[in-house]
């Protein structure tokens, strides 16, 4: 069994810190990825394990008391805690956003709702809900699903469309519907036992139900308005960001795994064997830098003070295509790892069966999906996106 030194009690400062927290949590989420896809859930040890990488606060900002990594360090994070399992490195991509989310915040309820910066947050930002406008907020009823991290979350974060009286609530901008996001603690959410799944098992993605909650109106935000911060991180789309690290580590986990197979057996000379994993090698190289590449460019843009507007169309594409790319990638590189493995790879002690299913289904998320297409292609073309947000596009709000 992998021996790890207990994690400092002093929380990490740099991205470095946080980085080699994560790398040396690798080897034991390993080796507790069976006992976590079992549980469909993170065990609560693991999620302390979790918490003390640092990994819940790297978003926050400065100005929050957070060590504000750049969205790239970030990626960096969960690609290494993915490269140990990847329901871990899921829940830990989602459970980041809360220094995200702070941004769209007033400073003073952000530091009210997260006394500690090591909370995490969940839910589904889609408006699967129905808010009713009442004085002081919101009474927010809903279902919802794909709750990443639920069962271990601090805040729950849920879309809902706006109802007044019992009727539509139009959006400034002229939508006939306006929506809004609504976060509520996690102990006025029911948690519903439905994550049977292909793969990510350990996320426990459950679906969830909120019923007739009161939500205070400064506990709710919006992608277009930023109210408590400013920088790089304080963007529409910044909670995407960190979603390939995931597909990225797995990737990585799965070429050093059948690297490694290949020597032990003595396959070092077999022409399969070579050109598969050169052939894989190449497409993760690729891959990999087109995600860090178009987090750089974005980085440098908005750190001197630009805004998202100021990427070119093809620049600021990149940014979505790169994440689709990724997972697409990954999971066409765990696929020709197990061909290459053979009949090992089929039984469930087997990482490659895991990490075959794990791709498999974060391949269906949106950020994977053709929906990114054809919004990056009609941002190309001055047409419509279909997913405007994936550019950081958001409509005007009032």
């Amino acid at each position: 069994m992998t021996v790890v030194e207990p994690l400092p009690v002093r929380p990490p400062e740099t991205a470095a810190e946080i980085l080699a927290r994560a790398q040396a949590l690798a080897p034991v989420l390993r080796e507790r990825a069976e006992e976590i896809e079992r549980a469909r859930r993170l065990p609560p040890d693991v999620v302390d394990l979790l918490r003390g990488t640092g990994v819940f606060r790297m978003g926050f900002s400065r100005d929050h008391g957070g060590p504000e990594l750049t969205s790239a360090e970030q990626t960096e994070v969960i690609e290494a805690l993915a490269h140990g399992d990847a329901g871990a490195g899921w829940c830990a991509m989602i459970g980041s956003d809360t220094g995200l989310y702070a941004s769209f915040l007033d400073r003073a309820v952000a530091a009210e709702m997260f006394p500690s910066l090591d909370v995490a947050t969940a839910g589904l930002l889609f408006p699967n809900g129905r808010a009713e406008i009442v004085p002081g907020g919101y009474r927010l009823t809903g279902r919802w699903q794909f709750g990443s991290g639920v069962t271990h979350a601090d805040w729950v974060v849920s879309g809902a469309f706006l109802y007044r009286d019992g009727q539509p609530e139009p959006g400034a901008d002229g939508s006939p519907h306006d929506s809004i996001l609504l976060m509520v603690p996690r102990a006025d959410v029911e948690v519903l036992d439905t994550w049977h799944t292909t793969g990510l098992a350990g996320s426990g993605s459950c679906d969830y139900t909120i019923t007739d909650v009161f939500v205070p109106a400064e506990h709710t935000l919006t992608f277009a308005d930023v109210r408590g911060g400013s920088g790089p991180l304080a963007q529409p789309e910044v909670h995407m960001r960190n979603m390939p690290g995931v597909a990225l580590g797995v990737a990585r986990a799965a070429l050093d795994h059948a690297t490694d197979a290949a020597v032990s057996a003595g396959r070092e000379d077999d022409y399969r064997t070579q050109t598969t994993l050169a052939d894989c090698e190449g497409d993760f190289a690729a891959a990999r830098e087109g995600v860090y590449g178009a987090l750089r460019r974005q980085h440098e843009v908005l750190s001197a003070g630009g805004s998202l507007d100021d990427l070119t169309p093809r620049e600021r594409a990149a940014l979505p295509l790169s994440r689709r790319h990724a997972f697409r990638t990954a999971r066409s590189i765990v696929t020709r790892l197990y061909d290459l493995v053979q009949t090992t790879a089929i039984y469930r002690p087997s990482p490659l069966d895991r990490w075959l299913r794990d791709t498999t289904t974060m391949c269906q998320h949106i950020v994977a999906q053709d929906r990114i297409l054809q919004t990056a292609g009609a941002h190309l073309l001055g047409g419509r996106p279909a997913f405007p947000l994936a550019l950081g596009i958001t409509s005007g709000r009032r």
